[in-house]
Parts: C-alpha cells; sequence; structure tokens
C-alpha cells in the first residue's frame, strides 16, 4: 500500500512541477511586487493605488472564499472541479493583455482599464483557492506533503527564475510602452492554460462512496464551532491580522527604492530573477522545515525573512541593498505558501479544510483593507521611512503573538475540536 501511495506521489510530483513551473514562468509578468506597481505608476495612476495592489490583491483572493466554501463543500470529483475554475482566472488576463498589446491604450485614465482586469482577476483566483487547497491535500499523501510541496513550489520559483529574463529582455526590448506589459500578461495567459490541462493526468481518487450532503446549515454550525472553540486557531488569525501590515510593504519596495536611486523600469526583471530564485530556496527550506519540527516554525521563517527585507530596505544606500531586499522578500515569499497551507491542514486535521482557508483570508480581508488605506492615504503625506517603521513595529508583535500564543497545530491533535471529515 505504502509503495502505490509513493507511486502516486512521485507521479503527481512531477506533474505539479510541471504545472508550478508554468505558472511561475506566467506570473514574472505579473508580479504584485514589482511589475504591476511599476506598470500602474507609469500609466499615471495615483501613488496611492500603486502601493496597495498587494493587499488588494489580499482582499479580492478573501473575497469569494466562503462562497466558494459553501458551493464547493459536497464536492465528489475534485480533479473535475479545479479545472473547471481555474477558467475564472483566465478572461480577465486574456482581456488585459490583448488590450494593451494590440491596441496600446494612453491617456489619464487608462490605468482604470488594467485594475478592472486585475480586480477581475484576483476575484478568479479567490475562487479557485478553496478548490486547490482541497485538491493538493488529496495529491499527497500527509506524510510527504510538507517537503513536496516545498519542491513544488520551488518549481514555480525555477519558471519565475527564467520567466526574470524574459521580463528583463521584453521591457529593455524595441516593444514600446505599454505593448511590452500587454505582450508579458498574454505569455502569463497561456501558462495559465499549460498549467490547467496538467490537472487532466494527476492520480486523484475520486471519492465514490455514498455519503450524506452538508446542508448550509451544518456549513454555518460547522463554521461557527471553529470560530467559537478552536481557540489556537483563533490566536493564529489574530498574530496574522498584525501581519497583514507586510502586504503595503510588498508593494511599495519598487517604488520606494525607484524613488530613492532612480532605476530603469528594466531593472525589475532583476528583482523578478532575485526574488524568485530566493523564493525556490526558501520554498524548498520551509518544506523541509515543517516536516522536521513543525510548520509553526516554517512560518514564522517567513515572516521573519520579511521583516529583513523591512529592515534592509530602510538602511539601503545603493541598488546592492535593494537587490538583497528582494532576495529576503522572495525568502519570504517562497516560504509563506507551503508552510501557510501545511498549517490550514493541521488545523483542520482531517475536516474540511476548504472552511479553514476561506475564514484565514475572510477573516484577515478588512484588516487588510484597513492597511492598504492608511498606506495609501498617507504615502503622500509622510515621509516613506516612517511609513516602513511603522509596519516593521506590527510585524514584530505579529512575530512575536505567533512565538508566545499560537501551538504547533501538529502538537495538538487531542485538543482539535473540529474533526467532521467532509469526504
Amino acid at each position: 500500500m505504502n509503495k502505490i501511495k509513493n507511486k502516486h506521489d512521485k507521479h503527481n510530483l512531477l506533474l505539479n512541477c510541471a504545472h508550478e513551473f508554468f505558472w511561475g514562468l506566467g506570473l514574472s509578468f505579473h508580479t504584485v511586487y514589482a511589475i504591476i506597481p511599476l506598470f500602474l505608476k507609469q500609466l499615471g495612476a495615483p501613488q496611492g493605488i500603486c502601493l496597495s495592489i498587494a493587499g488588494l490583491w489580499s482582499i479580492l483572493v478573501a473575497f469569494p472564499q466562503l462562497f466558494t466554501a459553501v458551493v464547493g463543500r459536497n464536492i465528489k470529483d475534485i480533479k473535475r472541479a479545479v479545472i473547471r475554475v481555474h477558467i475564472f482566472a483566465m478572461p480577465p488576463i486574456f482581456i488585459a493583455g490583448f488590450i494593451f498589446a494590440f491596441f496600446a491604450p494612453t491617456g489619464p485614465n487608462v490605468w482604470m482599464l488594467y485594475y478592472i482586469c486585475f480586480i477581475l482577476y484576483g476575484v478568479g483566483i479567490g475562487i479557485i483557492i478553496p478548490i486547490w487547497t482541497d485538491f493538493l491535500n488529496h495529491t499527497f499523501s500527509s506524510s510527504n506533503r510538507g517537503k513536496y510541496l516545498g519542491i513544488s513550489f520551488a518549481w514555480n520559483s525555477v519558471g519565475g527564475f527564467f520567466g526574470g529574463f524574459a521580463v528583463r529582455y521584453l521591457l529593455n526590448s524595441n516593444v514600446p510602452f505599454p505593448q511590452n506589459f500587454g505582450w508579458g500578461f498574454l505569455i502569463f495567459f497561456n501558462c495559465i492554460l499549460i498549467g490547467t490541462i496538467l490537472f487532466k493526468w494527476y492520480n486523484i481518487k475520486t471519492n465514490k462512496e455514498i455519503s450524506k450532503n452538508r446542508s448550509i446549515n451544518d456549513f454555518m454550525i460547522e463554521t461557527k464551532e471553529i470560530i467559537n472553540k478552536n481557540y489556537n486557531f483563533r490566536n493564529y488569525l489574530i498574530s496574522r491580522i498584525f501581519l497583514t501590515a507586510n502586504y503595503p510593504a510588498i508593494s511599495l519596495y519598487a517604488i520606494y527604492s525607484q524613488n530613492k536611486f532612480g532605476f530603469d523600469i528594466g531593472e525589475a526583471g532583476v528583482f523578478v530573477i532575485l526574488n524568485v530564485f530566493a523564493s525556490g530556496i526558501g520554498s524548498l527550506f520551509s518544506g523541509w522545515l515543517g516536516d522536521s519540527y513543525g510548520h509553526k516554525i516554517s512560518i514564522l521563517f517567513s515572516f521573519m525573512a520579511y521583516l529583513m527585507a523591512l529592515l534592509i530596505a530602510l538602511l539601503s544606500k545603493n541598488m546592492v541593498h535593494v537587490y538583497i531586499v528582494f532576495l529576503f522578500l522572495g525568502l519570504g515569499l517562497g516560504a509563506f505558501m507551503p508552510s501557510a497551507m501545511n498549517l490550514i491542514y493541521k488545523f483542520a486535521d482531517g475536516g474540511d479544510n476548504k472552511i479553514y482557508m476561506a475564514l484565514t483570508d475572510t477573516v484577515l480581508a478588512p484588516f487588510t483593507f484597513l492597511a492598504i488605506t492608511i498606506v495609501g492615504g498617507v504615502s503622500e503625506l509622510i515621509d516613506m521611512d516612517i511609513i516602513l517603521i511603522v509596519i516593521g513595529a506590527f510585524l514584530i508583535i505579529g512575530i512575536f503573538i505567533m512565538i508566545f500564543f499560537v501551538d504547533d497545530p501538529s502538537n495538538q491533535d487531542k485538543k482539535q475540536i473540529i474533526s467532521y471529515n467532509a469526504r
């Protein structure tokens, strides 16, 4: 039995690495930490809009997740479901790419065209995430999940590494602005399409047992019990609330650094290369760290890397320091996804991980909105150094809450309240 599981795990790992590679390659042309803020800035968008991109992204992704979790509560064929929901992410990116690549619109308000597409794309990803999270739970056995997710997300970084060179070549080429970004978005669309088609060949065991479907009332009761009784999960959410201050910082670094050192737009490609290189290391390290010592440790590693990026940005004196900022930012981004997803699986403890994922992002969304609204509102009134110092203070508070008030759910199996198996 173990040999069969390992065979399926390795087969799915190869496909998942290919899937993540294409997503990483495509995302190089659409990063919330460099490409999108600089694109909007060149289109003439207000500074507050440019700085809010990473936070807005988090809110858009959170917005439909509870709805998706409710609609998907009785899914039997998770592979078919994950392929279908990925369709929601494709049209906005294709439309943005087509408009800017072939029509190259200009004018003071043209940024709104892209902004609408970005909003629709974010909502589409929010529809996808609960189903995709559940799909990954079925992709690998629990004993290998941390390591294999780390390896998979590392391949996302490999794709991003090559994509970074492509971004630099495209932005430094003779293709005029904004057509160069438009062609990048079209490349991203094709990468999403290929990554989605690959789902077809995963070995996923479809649940064919006849089970009682959960009503919406059952779903709401389970959700209420999680909020009221799972104290450890609540402490985790409190910690993450303080850590939402990091979202404005992610989009701020590129603009803050350009204002400070006046670099060319083509430097965005270098930022992508450095970021994804470090992200791959962060993914691999956090997967190993989480499986060996607990995923609380691995997510703390992620947020410590974010804190280091902020401190170095504040102290930066030249472009070498800026490159180091994006290295630490990459470490944080790479370590975050495998550790955060594995924490969700551990908190769920055999229950419906879609609820835990949706709850996490939904609870954090208003605080993320508050963070980006405040930072965007004061960014032209207060020196950016002061903004970064305040963000750093919130990061330190969140990290300390995580250290002292959150128990690693791997050690809490006997204390978990919710253990209802949705499947």
